[in-house]
C-alpha cells in the first residue's frame, strides 16, 4: 500500500509494528489489556529542520526501525490504518539489523 503523506521538516510518518498475540506459556493477551507497541516503521520522512539556513537532513529514512517514547507523536488514520507522526527529537533510538533480529524473538 502506498501512503501519499509527505511529512513536513523534521517530522516522520511511523507505522506501529505489533506485538505477538501470545507470550512463551501460550498465554493470549486480549486487546483491552495489551499497551501500544513503542517500536515501529518509518514509512515516510520530511525535508529536515533549517538550522542557520542551512538544511539539517533528518538521521532515518523511510524503511528504518525505530523505538520512540509511550506517548509520542498524534496518531492519525489513514485509509483505514493508524499511523503516528513524530518530530526527530521524539525517536529514541534506530534499531540495526542485530537488534532486529534479536528483538522479534521472546
Amino acid at each position: 500500500m502506498a501512503v501519499n503523506v509527505t511529512p513536513l521538516h523534521d517530522r516522520v510518518l511511523v507505522r506501529r509494528l505489533e506485538e505477538k498475540e501470545t507470550v512463551k506459556g501460550g498465554i493470549i493477551i486480549p486487546d483491552t489489556a495489551k499497551e501500544k507497541p513503542q517500536e515501529g516503521e518509518v514509512i515516510a520522512v520530511g525535508a529536515g529542520r533549517i538550522e542557520k539556513g542551512q538544511r539539517v537532513p533528518l538521521d532515518v529514512k523511510a524503511g528504518d526501525r525505530i523505538l520512540f517514547g509511550k506517548y509520542s507523536g498524534n496518531e492519525i488514520k489513514i485509509d483505514d490504518e493508524e499511523f503516528l507522526i513524530l518530530k526527530e527529537d521524539e525517536i529514541l533510538a534506530k534499531l540495526s539489523g542485530a537488534a532486529k533480529a534479536a528483538g522479534g524473538k521472546k
